[in-house]
């Protein structure tokens, strides 16, 4: 059973309390780990500001975690607060981030003072690009311990030296290591149409990492899902971000592995229209303003109306 930790006094979980909320899932050579902790609490929140160097969102779940490990190799992709927090851009570079404050300001009449409140030298939407935190084979994994080691294989009957073609057909325990498994740019597409299909989900979650409601004036939110079936898996890290009166985004990491090929595809997409043209597109739907309110409330309703401002597509082969 996942720990819950309730008390004031307890600013940082404790060893056997993120074991005990970590929940573990083997299909194949993966291991698929997901951990669900309470909101952080004012210990770890002012060390990850100081560490960041940007204040975090008012829900910030800080031990949570989405992670994806390749047992053979060690390699592994895991998604938390923390490494979301630090891809939001620190600076006041991003110009169109000072025309959205602008926007924001006129559309409640304030003066230019209150841009200055509004435009701080940090991405205050909290509009992400992370793409997950790649763990090298030469690194531990985060998420949870390596599952138990397959049995020793059974004594030899006789005293003879192998011979030579069992010796060339040993594998390498070593070739890993000289093999980087990075993510190169790749033209094979997520099979949507096998995920379309109603296989048997053997594994599901779906965690928090992050949320913000923008003083009131809108939302940002961090979350990711992931469903796992025999041959295959999807895992989608969604942030959905709504700013009234000014900007609508949707960025979408969407991590695939296939288990019998021992392939990882990641792709990622950013979405982004103007919230006026995106009510003016729920009209047109047909849905009258009251369920067009609550369709701006749901990532799910929106994403489609949302024309593509960026898209990646990477690959990486484990297969040893």
């Amino acid at each position: 059973m996942a720990a819950h930790i309730t008390s004031p006094n307890e600013p940082f979980p404790r060893p056997d309390h993120i074991a005990q909320a970590t929940t573990s899932h083997r299909q194949g050579p993966f291991v698929i780990s997901t951990r669900k902790l309470p909101i952080s609490k004012s210990g770890p929140i002012e060390a990850m500001e100081r560490d960041l160097g940007i204040p975090v969102p008012e829900m910030i779940f800080g031990d949570n975690l989405v992670s994806i490990r390749h047992a053979p190799s060690g390699w592994a992709i895991e998604f938390n607060a923390r490494d979301a927090l630090d891809a939001v851009d620190k600076t006041d570079r991003n110009m169109l981030q000072v025309a959205y404050a602008k926007s924001w300001s006129a559309s409640r009449e304030q003066t230019s003072a209150g841009i200055k409140d509004v435009v701080k030298p940090y991405d205050w939407s909290y509009s992400t690009t992370y793409r997950g935190t790649v763990i090298p084979p030469s690194s531990s994994s985060r998420a949870a311990p390596p599952p138990p080691p397959p049995p020793p294989p059974p004594a030899p009957t006789s005293s003879d030296e192998p011979s030579k073609e069992e010796t060339e057909g040993a594998p390498d325990n070593n070739a890993n290591t000289s093999r980087s498994f990075e993510f190169a740019p790749s033209d094979k597409p997520i099979p949507i149409e096998l995920l379309k299909r109603r296989d048997p989900i053997l594994f599901f979650d779906e965690v928090m990492l992050y949320e913000s409601e923008l003083d009131d004036n809108g939302i940002s939110v961090l979350s990711v899902k992931v469903r796992v079936h025999e041959r295959r898996m999807l895992l989608l890290a969604r942030l959905f971000m709504r700013l009234d009166n000014v900007v609508v985004r949707v960025r979408d990491t969407r991590v695939y592995v296939d288990f019998v090929a021992e392939e990882v595809t990641r792709e990622y997409t950013a979405k982004e229209l103007g919230f006026e043209d995106v009510k003016r597109k729920l009209l047109m739907t047909g849905l009258v303003p009251d369920a067009v309110t609550i369709a701006l409330r749901d990532a799910n309703k929106i994403a489609d109306l949302l024309p593509t401002v960026e898209q990646t597509l990477e690959g990486v082969s484990l297969r040893s």
